[in-house]
């Protein structure tokens, strides 16, 4: 009988399975998208001054339009020579040398769009030598308004200007102008430069940004440009 219980066969015991776990995906929560104006992580700061510019840039915005329509019907009613607190475009102004401080001064001006006005002969010559038509200045009218603003204000000189807006019949300019004699001026020497005698009557000599670029001075290489030196009036005034 030993024998025998020796011989008897053993019962293997079952393992249990065991369930596999299958992986269940987990939703992630989107990431808030970072709002206007926000600077993204890892790229470069925009300040004010950009949207502003920006904003300025995209005129066909139903925003811009709204503000341009009412501003030009205001603009119209007022004389040509207005003075105004701030500057409507702050970041032009701020990057052609406008400080907000004693001395600065700030006028809107408005002047006629278009080719000059000359006046209709009736007689002495045919019709087609009037002399009338397609006969444009060789400045263009940022500089005029910038020389009727200097000489409308003739104890100021003028630094800069900037467009602000147009209708069909005028042109609107803000003129950033400087008072040579004012001591905040005077002891300023970033703007100091302003008070030397050779900087008088800037307008009219062309040393504003306008005056510059209407010389062929700001734009020096490229197609075009061949003719601009010594001066316009050389090379047959072929210059641009």
């Amino acid at each position: 009988m030993a024998e025998e219980a020796k011989k008897a066969p053993v019962k293997k015991e079952r393992k249990a399975k065991v369930p596999v776990e299958v992986p269940v995906a987990v939703p992630v929560a989107p990431q808030p998208e970072a709002k206007a104006g926000e600077p993204k992580k890892g790229g470069s700061t925009r300040n004010m001054y950009h949207f502003m510019g920006e904003a300025w840039k995209n005129q066909s915005s139903d925003v811009m339009r709204g503000l341009m329509w009412q501003r030009l019907v205001d603009w119209r009613k007022e004389g040509t020579f207005v003075r105004v607190d701030k500057p409507l475009r702050l970041d032009r102004a701020r990057a052609l040398g406008y400080k907000a401080k004693q001395g600065f001064v700030v006028v809107r001006a408005k002047v006629r769009k278009g080719g000059l006005r000359k006046h209709r002969i009736k007689k002495g010559r045919k019709p087609k030598r009037k002399g009338i038509l397609k006969i444009t200045m060789r400045k263009n009218i940022q500089r005029i308004a910038e020389e009727r603003t200097g000489k409308h204000y003739p104890n100021l000189e003028v630094l800069a200007s900037y467009w602000v807006g147009e209708d069909g019949r005028h042109k609107f300019y803000e003129v950033i102008m400087v008072d040579p004699n004012h001591p905040v001026i005077k002891s300023d020497p970033k703007i100091n430069w302003i008070c030397s005698s050779k900087q008088s009557d800037r307008a009219n000599r062309g040393l504003t940004p306008a005056g510059k670029k209407g010389r062929g001075l700001v734009r020096t290489r490229g197609m075009g440009v061949e003719k601009n030196r010594p001066s316009l009036r050389a090379h047959n005034r072929q210059g641009t």
